[in-house]
């Protein structure tokens, strides 16, 4: 049979494409299982040689010879579990359950192996001694830490648990993902009567008549993907509808069906604190900020506390404020959650004469892509080549090739812009191959964003909401920090990064979106060409701080909450319902929602690796507002602040702490008032 004659499976072979891009058309599901097992065994045999190695342990026979170990293992995984996050189906999902346990247990043996990490330790005791540059102490001090914080030093029979935990934490997360995805497909808003579009601008009204036809029905179609339901909830006009999609979003996860995702949210947090006591930590918190900027759970509740403490005040003002105006307009009684876009947009509209509608002309897809490309260009003299003839998995997808201004290749950069039902939502920078050098040769990096903006229609292109142009120039961000990557060893390479570091570039390049100075770059209506004008420019600028105090207390209360179930010192002893609600009391602002849960759909940190570390999106605010004050400074386009952040951030990846790396490009350490003073936080 083809599927178990490794010759034949594209996986194993070399590519031979160009730049060794992943040959998709030639991949089947029948391909990924034996070639992940024969991966595994190839790097089982490539780690048993450094084991195996007569000479002495030293920096080179030993940690630098582990990193070169698994390449192919390493292309194969980024292939598979890339698709199964943008392009999934029901039979890549079972092969991903079978998949995670294997990977979890090689990765085991790995860590586990008492005589891999003696060589290790014989290395790090003496690196005093040894002659290493800063990257390579990086990388010696990750690999000791790795095996230390994956189970090396414990004794047999807690080495067989820690497998036991691992093992079946990998599997727990991707059921999880998994069944947020079949939640999210399994809704849909149908309607047949015009009378119930009331509200709803020709740009909503249209991409949902597309839904309905290729769902080969009649009227309109509403799914709980973003771009169909955020437009939805800020427009429509009927209550009823928005209060049954809005609880439809918030039960993902908790309906008691099949895909609850209840008890695995209740045995992911025993496991993860079985695991970190094991490790000889308090709480699963403890064990994970040790390797980050903020270090302890102690900094981060005083960093959230802090920012709660600004925000809280101006939320409640917002509230009011929006509760007054809904009271004015007519509405009777107490705005609930399904009352909140609608009367903020209404308000918005109001006090600045914005609204999403009015700018979405000028956000065709293209030419926003073109401004973000142009931006590059003039930051960081990149040049993207689209290029047909490099394979892509779905027809949506673009790949480019990225050149500097020497005419050398940079990368390769996919793009995935549109929702489908294989595609989990959300938006997210991911890579099919790190940045490293091998051999003399500097591999350079295979790079892909992924979104889910709207959708063209049958007359118009895919407009941008504006949200959508800041989410671009968010996973550009990333990309970037992947793409300009110039390090050694893969795993120091691009965004492996320390979690509360990573966010940084992606937040900062957000702030091109409110110049004028960019938007006038790209900015032109889609159909007669105008520029878009500048008092809807001072409009986006006007309106940029407007309710900032409640999105900031919203994105506390999801850090509040994860920082809670992960410092928690017992296994969850109440229900995920009450353990919420008192998490996120103190940001609390709208009245609780029966039925409705943020932790059964929170997927960032029940399978998505910012466990105990979603606080990371304000701490990189505190970043990315301190570093941009040095663009706003010298000029948003001054070239040697580009470079500055270019060679002290983009390029040195995880090779060097990340504040050494900051106060290179800043000069200082940051602070929270810059965040404050940009957000309109600070009386």
């Amino acid at each position: 049979m083809e599927a178990t004659d490794t010759s034949k499976n594209p996986l194993l072979a070399p590519f031979n494409t160009l730049h060794d891009t992943a040959p998709f058309s030639k991949i089947k599901n029948e391909h990924y299982l034996p070639a992940f097992k024969e991966a595994i065994a190839q790097a089982k045999a490539e780690i048993q040689a450094v084991i195996d190695n007569p000479a002495q342990p030293a920096f080179a026979n030993t940690v630098e010879a582990m990193e070169v170990t698994g390449e192919r293992l390493s292309i194969i995984r980024g292939v598979f579990f890339n698709l199964n996050s943008a392009e999934t189906n029901d039979e890549m999902q079972k092969i991903a359950q079978e998949v995670a346990p294997m990977l979890s247990e090689f990765g085991n043996d790995i860590s586990l192996n008492e005589d891999l990490f003696a060589r290790v330790k014989a290395v790090y005791e003496q690196k005093d001694q040894l002659e290493l540059t800063t990257e390579q102490q990086t990388l010696l001090d990750n690999s000791y830490q790795s095996f230390v914080r994956n189970g090396a030093n414990l004794n047999a029979e807690d080495k067989e648990t820690y497998r036991k935990i691992t093992s079946e934490l990998s599997k727990l997360g991707l059921q999880f993902q998994q069944n947020v995805l079949a939640e999210t497909n399994a809704f849909e808003l149908h309607l047949t009567d015009e009378a119930e579009l009331a509200g709803l601008p020709d740009f909503v009204r249209e991409a949902a008549a597309l839904t309905a036809k290729q769902k080969k029905k009649e009227g309109w179609i509403f799914t709980l993907q973003h771009p169909s339901f955020i437009p939805f909830m800020k427009y429509s006009e009927r209550r009823d509808l928005r209060e049954k999609l809005f609880r439809a979003s918030s039960r993902k996860g908790n309906q008691g069906n099949e895909y609850d995702n209840k008890e695995i949210i209740t045995r992911i947090l025993e496991l993860k604190l079985q695991k970190a006591k094991l490790l000889g930590y308090k709480t699963h918190a403890d064990f994970k900020l040790e390797r980050r900027m903020a270090e302890t759970p102690g900094k981060v509740a005083t960093f959230l506390d802090e920012l709660h403490q600004a925000s809280k005040p101006f939320a409640q003002e917002d509230l009011g404020e929006v509760q007054k105006f809904a009271n004015e307009a007519g509405f009777e009684g107490t705005i609930e959650r399904w009352d909140w876009s609608f009367y903020s947009e209404k308000l918005k509209n109001a006090r600045y004469g914005f609204n999403e509608e009015e700018v979405k002309p000028y956000f065709k897809l293209e030419n926003v892509a073109k401004g973000i490309f142009d931006l590059a260009k003039q930051l960081y003299k990149l040049e993207f080549k689209e290029n047909s003839t490099i394979e892509v998995y779905h027809p949506d997808v673009k790949a480019y090739e990225v050149y500097n201004d020497k005419g050398e290749f940079i990368a390769v950069f996919y793009m995935d812009f549109f929702p489908r039902e294989s595609k989990r939502s959300g938006a997210w920078m991911t890579d099919y191959r790190s940045q490293y050098v091998t051999k003399g040769e500097n591999k350079r990096p295979h790079i892909s964003i992924v979104c889910n903006f709207t959708k063209p229609t049958e007359t118009k292109p895919s407009l941008l909401t504006f949200d959508e142009v800041t989410t671009f120039l968010h996973e550009f961000g990333h990309a970037l920090h992947g793409m300009l990557s110039q390090c050694q060893y893969a795993s120091t390479s691009g965004t492996n990064v320390y979690w509360d570091f990573v966010e940084l570039p992606s937040q900062m390049h957000e702030n091109w979106a409110y110049e004028k100075e960019w938007l006038d770059q790209f900015a032109v209506h889609f159909e007669t060409g105008e520029k878009l004008p500048e008092e809807l420019i001072l409009k986006i600028v006007a309106a940029k701080n407007f309710q900032a105090g409640y999105f900031s207390e919203r994105q506390l209360s999801f850090g509040l909450l994860d920082m809670a179930y992960h410092t928690q010192e017992e296994p969850l002893s109440e229900s995920v319902a009450e353990f919420e609600a008192k998490a996120m009391k103190p940001t609390e602002l709208l009245k609780p929602v029966d039925g409705s849960l943020m932790s059964t759909a929170f997927s960032h940190i029940f399978a998505g690796g910012y466990d105990a570390g979603y606080y990371s999106y304000k701490w990189a605010e505190v970043l990315d507002a301190d570093a941009y004050s040095v663009f706003q400074k010298n000029g948003i386009f001054d070239q040697a602040t580009a470079d500055s952040f270019r060679t002290n951030i983009l390029e040195k990846g995880g090779s060097e702490h990340p504040m050494i790396l900051y106060k290179r490009f800043r000069g200082q350490e940051p602070t929270v008032d810059a965040l404050l003073e940009r957000s309109g936080l600070k009386k």
